[in-house]
């Protein structure tokens, strides 16, 4: 990463569900149905990844690199596009007023599916299947990785083989965006497990996607094969091979050298970008994210229930050195959980300084006073912590030696723990078990800037809430923020409930917010059908439509 000139260009942003309310989603025609005679798949890929993906069943608790292969075997009702717009998928057709799918008050809603999906397996797809799905969601004794937005059904009915209807106990502008990331899955294989989390399933996943199940060798690759009764596009690629590789210098030898076709999954770091680019037979693009770097806390901690702790971290944080140094300025700096080309951005946070003399008088203000070692400490609580990130990631792990000397400048020692991907983004994360991260998230919903699943405290698994909310942060006004952008249909009030909750964010400081992610992915020429989507969390969002042309 190394041109600071890089930057998000402006995207056509709207609320999902108004959109939909509209009649303004993308052309109700599939996204290319099946033809007669389509090519027979042919060729593989070899995707690298930097983490590896370790659950299987969608509807669990999971993080980013999951979703590449949630993708490629299973389908939502409706996909998002890098426009923003929604693509069929199981439904024949996007609901809208326009259609007679959802009601002037967004509360009524029919949707259509389609009559000639069947599942990896062999057995048909039906209406059965989404109300089994969305009934699931809402188990109380299913571990849900989040329920937000599925929470409001009510009235859930089958009314046909290809007709589901239900009614939302409120309105609520999330919910398209909700159901483009809610996999549909197979009631004829999952209803009445007894353990959804060690079910023969998370073995051996069975969907609806354009490739299916082959193998999985842990800590070393997945393997997908093509499915060839696929109801849409595709796919082309006989073969998928995800392949993970931790070490970010090695993910990019292998790039080099030809053993990875598409290099995803934090990319190719900022430090061989310049070589890269200059790769014969390769294609390297730099893509704007939603995705931002921060400093998580463990709320849960007593050291930083501080405020004055949080905000003195913050100023004594050089942000200047770690992007321009360690990421050759091709990041943004940020203040905001949002990326700068969401129509909920705001602009005038105000922005961080690097200023450890004031950090240091902060924490003297606040009675956190130089003790043994010169480590601050008050009332018998040491201003002492580990932090945690995938170990590998080079980047990072210089990120922290320079926060780690950057904080003992101010009397504060932050030791490094770092763990492999599958362990760090596990119930070490999950259950907030550690007590501060290096992370990078998306947190919007598809296009929608709704980040109740990260922010509500009732998002708090470790406090048996559903969603990812392990800095465990409870603020009852940032709650009441997030519902009121979530309940309204007026984009107005949605702009002014966001606006508040990203200034509360920065006021409090629950995270320290570093930067907003251009990341930088490269794919050897020849391969076609490559997008860049800032609405999903990795761009193998469409592999249904890659092949190789040379």
């Amino acid at each position: 990463m190394n041109e600071p000139s890089v930057h998000a260009a402006p995207l056509r942003r709207r609320s999902i569900l108004q959109l939909a309310l509209a009649g303004g989603a993308a052309p109700l025609l599939g996204t290319g149905a099946r033809a007669q005679g389509k090519p027979k798949p042919s060729g593989q890929i070899i995707i690298g990844f930097s983490q590896e993906p370790t659950v299987f069943n969608p509807l669990l608790p999971h993080i980013e690199v999951d979703d590449g292969v949630h993708m490629s075997l299973f389908s939502p009702l409706w996909a998002v596009d890098p426009k923003g717009d929604f693509l069929p998928r199981l439904a024949a057709e996007v609901p809208t007023v326009a259609n007679g799918g959802v009601s002037e008050d967004g509360l009524q809603w029919r949707v259509k599916l389609r009559g000639d999906v069947k599942w990896h397996d062999g057995k048909p797809f039906t209406a059965d299947d989404v109300a089994f799905t969305l009934n699931l969601i809402n188990d109380p004794n299913f571990p849900a990785g989040t329920r937000s937005g599925h929470e409001l059904l009510r009235d859930l009915k089958v009314t046909g083989p290809n007709e589901v209807s239900w009614r939302l106990d409120k309105p609520f502008s999330p919910y398209a965006s909700i159901l483009a990331w809610t996999f549909i899955m197979p009631q004829h294989l999952l209803a009445g497990q007894a353990d959804y989390r060690t079910a023969p399933f998370m073995r051996a996943p069975v969907g609806t996607g354009p490739f299916k199940w082959s193998e999985r060798v842990p800590g070393d690759h997945i393997t997908l094969v093509a499915n060839e009764a696929y109801f849409d596009e595709g796919p082309y690629l006989e073969r998928v091979v995800f392949k993970y590789i931790p070490d970010l210098t090695v993910l990019y030898t292998q790039f080099r050298t030809g053993d990875i076709d598409y290099i995803s999954l934090q990319g190719i770091s900022a430090d061989h970008y310049k070589e890269a680019k200059a790769l014969p037979n390769r294609v390297v693009t730099p893509n704007p994210t939603a995705s931002v770097e921060n400093f998580y806390f463990n709320l849960g901690l007593p050291q930083f229930k501080d405020l004055a702790v949080r905000q003195a971290l913050y100023l004594g944080l050089d942000k200047t050195s770690i992007i321009n140094e360690l990421y050759y300025g091709l990041p943004r700096p940020t203040e905001s959980y949002l990326p700068q080309a969401s129509w909920a951005f705001d602009p005038d946070l105000p922005k961080q300084v690097y200023d450890p003399a004031r950090a240091k008088a902060m924490l003297d203000a606040a009675g956190w006073k130089p003790g043994r070692g010169g480590i601050r400490e008050k009332d018998g609580v040491k201003l002492q912590f580990s932090n945690s990130t995938t170990a590998g990631n080079h980047l990072r792990e210089q990120a922290q030696q320079l926060l780690q000397q950057n904080w003992q400048d101010i009397g504060v020692a932050m030791t490094i723990k770092n763990l492999p991907a599958a362990v760090m983004w596990g119930d070490y994360w999950i259950q907030s078990r550690y007590e501060t991260a290096i992370v990078g998230i998306n947190f919007m919903t598809g296009p929608d800037p709704a980040a109740a699943d990260y922010f509500s405290s009732k998002a708090i698994a470790a406090q048996g809430g559903s969603g990812t909310n392990t800095m465990q942060y409870v603020n009852p006004q940032l709650d009441e923020l997030l519902q009121q952008g979530a309940t309204t249909l007026d984009r107005a009030k949605r702009l002014e409930a966001y606006r508040g909750v990203q200034s509360l964010l920065r006021q409090n400081l629950p995270f320290l917010p570093i930067f907003g992610y251009v990341l930088v992915e490269g794919t050897k020429a020849g391969l076609s059908g490559y997008q860049p989507n800032i609405n999903v969390r990795l761009n193998a969002w469409n592999l249904n439509t890659w092949r190789w042309t040379t």
